[in-house]
């Protein structure tokens, strides 16, 4: 890894921040800017070498509402033509997707833990075949021409897809306890008992998927870059 990777995060709401993705990026000397979008409500210019995307309540579709999505999906079309490295998660993968023209629509709720399938094992390497991850959506996304599904689940089938320099996940590897706790304050006390006692149980391997993911990221060259294995 070289000195001169740099990250820029676009954060839609101060509740879902990078999470173990920073702190991997800050133990390997990488320059790491949060951009809260949810404040400017606009994406700045930067000059990051690498972009991550997070999640966020809104809806894809909510574009009148929040004018910083068709930014998004046009900062997501000029990455991807110069194969620059930029990673999705949750909201972050449906924009990719959107912005590769395909379309956001509501599905079967998932919050919590859920068996995912990587039926794309080469875009992942090092991941199992089925893992458990976390999910906190209630929309999805259509696979988009030239994309390829990574993962798949059983009630949502769209988990993951990869277009060039652009992966996006569905789930979510990122989170710490203290976030996923912070996330489902609003369920009751039953389901929110539940969904940590499920956490204590999987969310080591799920950091160690997301550190994987991280070295795979942070040693793509800056430009000209595919996350399919050549």
């Amino acid at each position: 890894m070289t000195n001169d990777i740099s990250l820029t995060v676009l954060q839609h709401v101060e509740e879902e921040p990078a999470g173990v993705i920073f702190e991997y990026a800050h133990a390997a000397g990488i320059t790491c800017e949060a951009v809260p979008v949810y404040e400017t409500n606009e994406v700045p210019p930067f000059s990051s070498t690498h972009l991550l995307i997070l999640g966020g309540p809104m809806s894809v579709n909510d574009g009148a509402s929040y004018p910083f999505i068709e930014q998004e999906k046009r900062l997501i079309r000029s990455w991807m033509a110069k194969g620059r490295p930029l990673l999705g998660i949750c909201l972050g993968a449906q924009m990719i997707a959107a912005a590769c023209g395909g379309e956001i629509a509501s599905c079967t709720r998932e919050i919590g833990w859920f068996p995912v399938e990587a039926c794309n094992t080469g875009i992942l390497p090092g991941f199992p075949r089925v893992f458990m991850a976390f999910q906190f959506h209630g929309e999805t996304f259509s696979l988009p021409a030239g994309a390829d599904l990574v993962c798949r689940g059983a009630q949502v089938p769209h988990q993951a897809l990869v277009s060039g320099s652009a992966l996006g996940l569905q789930f979510h590897l990122e989170p710490t306890p203290g976030m996923i706790r912070q996330w489902i304050s609003d369920l009751p006390s039953g389901e929110q008992a539940r969904v940590m006692e499920e956490t204590s149980r999987h969310i080591q391997g799920s950091h160690e998927r997301c550190r994987l993911l991280c070295e795979r990221f942070f040693h793509a060259c800056p430009e000209g870059f595919t996350w399919r294995p050549g």
